[in-house]
């Protein structure tokens, strides 16, 4: 099974000193029914033997259990500690594009639900292992005793065996398609998150997504789980009958054929009964153990798929020019097309040529679909080009160099994420500059930041957006891009934004690229670059007063104080 190779994979030396300690154990428990036995039945064995025997087994027994469930608790969690971070880690090294193509819901299900249905069934390992030995123990015995015997009894088991099989793999089918609606599912409890207010303002809406949506693929769910587990337990209780069957078959057929003593057939009812059990625990554990290989089956199947196209980590010498003296970024003949999984259609944007230099204050203007968003993506390095070329300073950006690339720039994305502290800022008096900020973006009476943990994020949009720049003025980069960032903000903030933030980030020598729809504001730009249907159709010089007008009939014009 995928989830014991995947134990073994990780950790051989661990595994199988584990398993051989399972195999002491349950050799342990062979043995003591091998010494009761041999005592009922006053065999050769003096009496003295028989009882040291017993009490080394006593307490060996215990001893090699307890190192094979140690053993094998620790390989599962480091294991599984490993699986998480590698996945991890493959998400973040993952291409941008890849990751929106394999879809949130997909890889919150790997996280959240493969995940722990991995752990609960590692817990069942070492309890496995030691039940399988005892079984594997009890056949030696059995043949030990008679090994014409035990030829009969295996006879019987093997038709057991491969009923049984014949059941797991259809019970398998079951669980994996129960896997596959998990992430149907997690999609739509996000839509019922997320939709909560479109929810509740449509009535129709509400019934149909609960009703149907909802409901079909619950219902969906539940049905492929029962109907594997009911397999299962069919299987399991087969399994147990067939067990009594073989003892009755021992007991009432096996004497009219073929002659065995009295202490053969006693030690064969006895052991056989005794392996029903560690046969009952084995047969119980394998649903959770069939539904955790689909797991481990699901989770390297997407970190297979997140490898293949996953960068190197870039070393610092592969960087394209030092962030402190860049002069000039261009894109050259770059195109990329956007396709949409679920409808099947595709929108190309390019061939894009656009240059951008330092202290330049650049507006992406066009309309909604024109491709302003994929093209900031391509700015920063997020996208890859498919086909064309990003030079910074004349040096061509690769997958070998890319990410070193997007730490030249700070951007703030329309469908931002707003992390509760300022992680990997590292900057002398953080705090300070962190409070100074908020003053200036009027947050000082709402966020308190401490240890460079903000106080609170749950703000309006605007402010939330407002602690997005916040993170953005902290990291200090060459290059700043904002997507709609005064989209949410009230009037009053939207001119703090064009007429004194925009210009002083461009007086401090940052390029600065925004994109907009507010087109009262394109005078303060030094260029506007206009998109329509995926391509450039105008890049000219804004008005030339650059931010300076002076205020209109019945403007107010704001002034922050430092």
């Amino acid at each position: 099974m995928k989830l014991f190779s995947f134990l073994i994979r990780y950790s051989r030396r661990t595994a199988v000193l584990a398993i051989l300690a399972g195999a002491v154990s349950g050799a342990s428990s062979t043995g003591m029914l091998a010494v009761i036995n041999a005592a009922l039945q006053r065999s050769g064995a003096s009496r003295q033997t028989l009882v040291w025997a017993f009490v080394g087994l006593c307490l060996l027994l215990p001893l090699a259990r307890l190192i094979s469930e140690t053993l094998l608790v620790r390989l599962g969690q480091d294991a599984l500690m490993r699986l998480r971070m590698q996945l991890s880690r493959q998400i973040l090294a993952s291409p941008l594009r890849r990751l929106e193509e394999i879809g949130a819901p997909r890889l919150l299900a790997a996280l959240t639900d493969d995940v722990p249905v991995i752990t609960n069934a590692l817990l069942t390992v070492p309890i496995i292992c030691i039940n399988v030995a005892v079984f594997v123990g009890g056949l030696v015995y059995l043949g030990w005793l008679s090994w014409q015997v035990l030829l009969a009894a295996l006879g019987f088991i093997a038709v057991g065996v491969a009923g049984y099989q014949l059941a797991v793999v259809r019970a398998m089918g079951y669980l994996r398609r129960a896997r596959e609606h998990t992430d149907a599912l997690l999609g739509h409890f996000r839509a019922l998150t997320d939709g909560t207010k479109e929810l509740k303002l449509n009535r129709r809406r509400r019934e149909v997504f609960a009703d149907e949506v909802l409901q079909d693929t619950a219902e969906a769910f539940r049905r492929e789980s029962v109907g594997g587990m009911l397999i299962y337990t069919a299987a399991s209780s087969w399994g147990q009958a067939l067990g009594f069957v073989v003892v009755g078959l021992l007991v009432f057929a096996m004497p009219a054929w073929l002659a065995v003593s009295a202490e053969v057939l006693t030690g064969y009812v006895i052991v056989l009964l005794f392996m029903m059990t560690p046969l009952q625990v084995v047969m119980n554990a394998l649903p959770n153990l069939s539904r955790a290989n689909v797991a481990v089956g699901r989770v390297e199947e997407l970190g297979l798929s997140l490898k293949r196209y996953a960068a190197e980590e870039p070393a610092p010498a592969a960087a394209p020019q030092s962030a402190a003296s860049w002069s000039g970024l261009e894109l050259r003949g770059v195109t990329h097309t956007y396709r949409s999984e679920e409808k099947g259609e595709s929108f190309p944007l390019g061939p894009i040529d656009l240059a951008l230099r330092p202290g330049e204050l650049v507006f992406l203007v066009g309309g909604n679909g024109s491709g302003k968003t994929t093209l900031a993506k391509l700015l920063v390095g997020l996208y890859a080009p498919e086909s064309g070329e990003v030079l910074l300073d004349g040096r061509p950006v690769t997958d070998e160099n890319r990410d070193e690339y997007r730490q030249l720039f700070s951007a703030v994305f329309s469908d931002f994420y707003l992390f509760e502290s300022l992680l990997g800022l590292d900057a002398p008096r953080l705090d300070e500059s962190a409070r100074l900020y908020l003053a200036r973006l009027q947050l000082a009476h709402k966020v308190e930041v401490s240890d460079g943990v903000l106080s609170t994020t749950k703000l309006s949009q605007g402010q939330r957006k407002r602690l997005a720049l916040l993170t953005a003025y902290l990291e200090d980069r060459p290059v700043y891009l904002f997507d709609e960032w005064a989209a949410d903000q009230d009037p009053l903030f939207k001119e703090v934004f064009y007429y004194q933030l925009l210009p002083e980030l461009k007086a401090r020598g940052k390029a600065v690229v925004v994109v907009t729809h507010d087109s009262h504001f394109y005078e303060v730009a030094d260029r506007l670059v206009k998109l329509e249907y995926g391509k450039i159709e105008y890049d000219r010089s804004a008005a030339p007063s650059h931010g300076n007008r002076p205020p209109q009939r019945g403007e107010k014009r704001v002034v922050l104080q430092d």
